[in-house]
């Protein structure tokens, strides 16, 4: 499918813009910690989406919210599409896109990346991407790739610390270059998520849980909600481990959860025999996969509600380390719940990103249980069609195999998947 044109129109439809500072609004607000200590007025953003908001459904006609606290409501009754937005493209949206999650109240992934990762926001107002950029710049002034790597398997493995954990993760040598972040970027335990004296994480995704009701609990990843009724991991009383941290909550929105499905995704391929080194180059892209006849993938997984979004956000991997085929990876359950995603994709995928393919993970790991078992052709290949000739052999071989994958300068790989240019920056 052909890219299309760098902003596309939709980006720049005046609904489009409102729902994006409704985005806003809303996390503005889930942010404040003592709402009991809030007071008027409403912070000017907030006031401005609310303005902005009554005066287009007075435009059509329809009642508008009478203040802050109704568009609030409407962000967690209805879904986007029946907003009164006459100018909103009907299709981009589907009937369960809601900015706050009906069950918990919480922001929803789709909130964050619309008021967070839509076009136009710089990465330097991004939270998470100041916390990943500042520890590798930390970890490159060591010269310790080892340090970062530690730093980004403690925030997919341990998202919450008792004080036993902080304890030891204090005296972890390899975290010494990113300790001041650290200390930072995991904040005390609200007690919202709190049921009789004691915590309890997902077994999945490894965060707490948040109660919903006496008996129920509620998981923030929507792959772990997608999958039915989270499975009770840790229970964490009070009283046995102390105070209680956390990561807050960008970094779970958009570490944590992607991580997981980095790891998971990573033990999968190395059950398959394939070597696999994660986050290289101070995270490069997510996954070098290598094969035994040393020909090599990068994958970066992206875990987005919003097809579109990530269409626009799509960048050729970087060239380094190098590699011969580059892939973005969505987990499946997108698909399932959405069935036009890929498809979507490629529509809203720019130009910079050189035809960068979408894959599920599942298609990722037939492709690549394909090209184990001796095929060459495009199912076992996870590059765009016109760079990966159907019988392209790594350099490494082609070169008599005097050198690995890993010895490979970025210009003599064989196919980069258009990624000469440099990347967008990765986290």
């Amino acid at each position: 499918m052909p890219d299309q044109q760098l902003v596309p129109d939709w980006l720049s439809n005046p609904d489009v813009v409102l729902l994006r500072d409704v985005a806003t609004a809303v996390l503005h607000l889930a942010a404040v910690d003592h709402l009991d200590s809030f007071t008027l007025p409403y912070p000017a953003g907030t006031q401005r989406a609310l303005d902005a908001l009554v005066l287009q459904c007075l435009r059509n006609g329809a009642k508008p919210p009478a203040g802050v606290p109704e568009m609030m409501r409407w962000a967690r009754a209805r879904p986007l599409g029946s907003w009164p937005l006459d100018r909103l493209p009907s299709d981009l949206f589907d009937t369960a896109d809601r900015l706050i999650d009906e069950d918990s109240g919480e922001p929803s992934q789709l909130c964050h990346e619309l008021a967070v990762r839509g076009y136009g926001d710089s990465t330097g107002r991004q939270y998470d991407r100041l916390v990943i950029h500042e520890a590798l710049r930390a970890c490159r002034a060591m010269s310790s790739p080892e340090s970062y790597t530690a730093f980004r398997r403690l925030l997919v493995n341990q998202p919450v610390l008792t004080e036993a954990d902080w304890a030891e993760v204090s005296t972890d040598l390899f975290l010494d270059p990113v300790r001041f972040l650290v200390e930072e970027i995991y904040a005390p335990v609200p007690l919202g998520f709190r049921r009789d004296g004691a915590y309890l994480c997902c077994h999945r995704c490894l965060t707490l849980l948040h109660p919903v009701s006496d008996t129920e609990w509620w998981c923030e990843r929507d792959q772990c909600r997608h999958q039915g009724p989270p499975p009770q991991g840790r229970q964490l009383v009070v009283s046995e481990v102390g105070e209680l941290r956390q990561l807050r909550k960008p970094l779970r929105q958009f570490v944590t959860g992607p991580g997981r499905a980095e790891v998971f995704l990573e033990g999968e391929l190395r059950a398959l025999g394939l070597t696999v080194e994660m986050w290289p180059g101070f995270d490069a892209y997510d996954l070098r996969i290598t094969f035994p006849d040393g020909h090599v993938w990068a994958v970066d997984v992206k875990d987005w509600a919003h097809p579109a979004l990530l269409g626009r956000a799509a960048t050729a991997v970087r060239p380094e380390p190098p590699y011969d085929e580059a892939c973005w990876v969505v987990p499946a359950f997108r698909v399932r719940a959405r069935r036009d995603y890929l498809a979507t994709y490629a529509k809203e995928r720019g130009a910079g990103a050189a035809g960068l393919r979408l894959l599920t993970d599942d298609q990722l790991k037939r492709a690549a249980r394909l090209r184990l078992s001796g095929e060459h052709g495009p199912d076992a290949s996870i590059a765009p069609p016109h760079t990966m000739p159907p019988h392209t052999v790594p350099l490494a071989r082609e070169q008599g195999g005097a050198g690995t994958a890993s010895s490979r300068s970025g210009k003599e790989t064989a196919a980069t998947d258009g990624a000469g240019r440099k990347g967008a920056d990765h986290a």
